[in-house]
């Protein structure tokens, strides 16, 4: 099924987007950090405008749409649980302080959003174009669910990453952070802060999860204005998530386990699709929930007695703030050009 929806609907839904990002934008305008109450709010509203907007397609376009809507949020939201647990590792390496977080953590939600975006319209280009496709989105997300399910284990390490030694290579950086900025002269020179480095990194693994969440959203619709949705709505909270979960991250053993399940079983779907058996959005949707249910469930009675605690890494390099000798030291981006010499009187200068 396809939903016909107009220019103006589109119109809206981007427009509304854009709003709750500026909101968000406005409210954290001044930097400072985050605590677990204000998460806790800023989760819940967030969960409250994703399953509000879910609501509102239910009534306009029928039950059919409304659940494959519910289905693509839940698909999305729980695989942004791992990325924002990648967030956690990559904040905890470069030691960001807790006021400059939420800055490049919206940077890098504003960035997710627009690469959805061009990948979302690149899926359904390809699907409108080669149906057989499909076969190929689901055989990777069986692969992805079987190698995740397979190095549910593993753990970041930042400090092996080869975009972050690429960056190092090309980009020179400091190890000092100069409050929210990205970009400082130091020494006459342009020099990249940690943040940008962070930002970058970011970005790099929302590809990573884009490849496998989008693919997945498409096992359950092919209605690209429901994709697009779901994806927004599950990605505009993340950042709140992470300050919520960021500590506990410990506490969900067997959630990477269930993360690879739900990619197994939508991969599953999208290969029944193709050959013509459909299976009800209803019957997937409930699957996908008791998958995730039970791996929180048995992660949280597995750790039960353990408090929050900050993510575990690797070595971090020395990232340190800046003193306020450095910040006051810090010269313009743009350089100055030097002025003109002086010419004298009669405009042939000094000789």
């Amino acid at each position: 099924m396809s939903m016909d929806v107009p220019f103006w609907g589109w119109a809206a839904v981007v427009g509304g987007i854009v709003a709750l990002l500026a909101v968000d934008l406005l409210a954290h305008r001044r930097p400072h950090a985050i605590g677990l109450r204000e998460a806790a709010v800023w989760t819940a509203m967030w969960v409250a405008c994703g399953t509000g907007f879910g609501v509102i397609v239910w009534v306009l376009f029928g039950a059919q749409a409304g659940q494959q809507y519910f289905a693509g949020y839940l698909i999305e939201k729980s695989l942004s649980v791992d990325n924002v647990f990648v967030w956690a590792v990559l904040l905890s390496y470069f030691a960001v302080p807790r006021a400059y977080q939420h800055q490049v953590l919206f940077l890098g939600v504003f960035g997710a959003l627009v690469l959805r975006a061009g990948f979302i319209a690149a899926g359904a280009a390809l699907i409108h174009a080669f149906e057989g496709v499909l076969y190929l989105f689901a055989a990777f997300l069986l692969y992805t669910g079987w190698r995740m399910l397979r190095q549910r284990n593993a753990r970041l390490n930042p400090d092996q990453s080869r975009v972050l030694r690429l960056f190092r290579r090309c980009v020179p950086m400091t190890e000092v952070f100069y409050g929210q900025r990205l970009v400082v002269r130091v020494g006459g020179a342009l020099r990249a802060t940690p943040l940008l480095a962070v930002l970058v990194l970011i970005e790099a693994t929302d590809v990573v999860f884009a490849v496998d969440s989008i693919p997945a959203v498409f096992a359950v619709t092919d209605d690209v204005f429901i994709v697009f949705t779901a994806n927004s709505f599950a990605v505009l909270g993340l950042r709140a998530m992470y300050f919520l979960l960021a500590d506990l991250m410990h506490r969900f053993v067997h959630l990477r386990a269930g993360l690879a399940l739900v990619l197994v079983w939508v991969g599953v779907k999208m290969t029944l699709k193709v050959d013509l058996v459909d299976i009800p959005t209803g019957l997937s949707l409930a699957v996908i929930t008791v998958i995730l249910g039970v791996s929180v469930g048995t992660s949280l009675r597995a750790t039960r007695g353990q408090g929050r605690r900050a993510p575990e890494c690797a070595q971090a390099p020395p990232f340190r703030t800046a003193t306020a000798a450095e910040l006051a030291a810090l010269q313009p981006l743009r350089a100055s050009r030097p002025a003109p010499p002086d010419r004298g009187e009669d405009g042939r200068g000094d000789r």
